[in-house]
């Protein structure tokens, strides 16, 4: 319990009532426990969007669940998202990818990234039908933190600094492998195979990211991580929409 203590403090900003102790080697042994971060942020939006549901109409909903999800995770990711993004935009090579990720400020692209981003999230998850939606909202969360365990285990760090290395170092194959047991325990009993074929995509998609950027800045860093599991979120909702959408 402690090391999920450990996982929903990095990834949330849910204040805890205690303290948790948490040496180096925690952070990367924490990543077991990430996907059940991802069902508690999704028992959260469930349990709002009941609440919200019997007063207000459907689009407001979705939108107010969006603005909890990035309030409740601080929008972490979201600026790791806008930071790949600058990054991407910045001609040059590996040096100048990882110079324009760190600095703090914003850049045009990185801002049409993170309005992009936000709105296909929006979009995706009111386009996927109703009568899925609460097992929707508890699964894609927990596939986007399961991406962030998969981009992690078995890579190299682009830089010796920041949150991302200390990660990388801390984890491995026994996380790797918790992790994905209850990602895909997960997504099989709330959406059936279906939810089966939407974790394959996800991990099909992370795999193919993961190798590109070691291609291109030689590793992962945070906020490589954090657009990875931003772009699974969105690509999970925008699967379970197509799955089970009408036609």
């Amino acid at each position: 319990m402690r090391l999920y203590f450990i996982a929903l403090q990095f990834l949330t900003s849910i204040p805890l009532p205690f303290s948790v102790r948490c040496e180096e080697r925690d952070l990367g042994r924490s990543m077991t426990f990430f996907p059940l971060v991802g069902l508690t942020l999704g028992g959260l939006l469930v349990g709002t969007n009941f609440i919200l549901g019997r007063f207000l109409p459907r689009q407001v909903v979705d939108l107010l669940l969006i603005l909890l999800m990035t309030a409740v995770t601080g929008a972490f990711h979201l600026d790791g998202l806008a930071d790949v993004f600058d990054g991407l935009a910045a001609r040059g090579g590996r040096d100048k990818f990882l110079a324009v990720m760190k600095d703090s400020h914003i850049g045009a692209v990185g801002v049409v990234g993170l309005v992009l981003a936000l709105l296909l999230k929006y979009e995706t998850l009111l386009h996927v039908p109703p009568e899925i939606k609460r097992e929707a909202l508890l699964v894609f969360p927990t596939v986007a933190r399961f991406s962030q365990v998969q981009m992690t285990v078995g890579s190299q760090r682009a830089r010796s600094d920041g949150l991302g290395s200390l990660f990388v170092g801390g984890a491995g194959v026994f996380q790797f492998a918790g992790a994905g047991l209850v990602t895909l325990a997960a997504a099989l009993l709330f959406l059936g195979l279906k939810g089966g074929y939407c974790s394959l995509i996800a991990f099909l998609l992370t795999w193919g990211m993961k190798a590109w950027f070691h291609r291109r800045v030689g590793g992962v860093t945070g906020d490589v991580i954090g657009c990875v599991s931003e772009l699974n979120e969105i690509v999970c909702l925008l699967v379970i929409g197509a799955m089970f959408g009408d036609r």
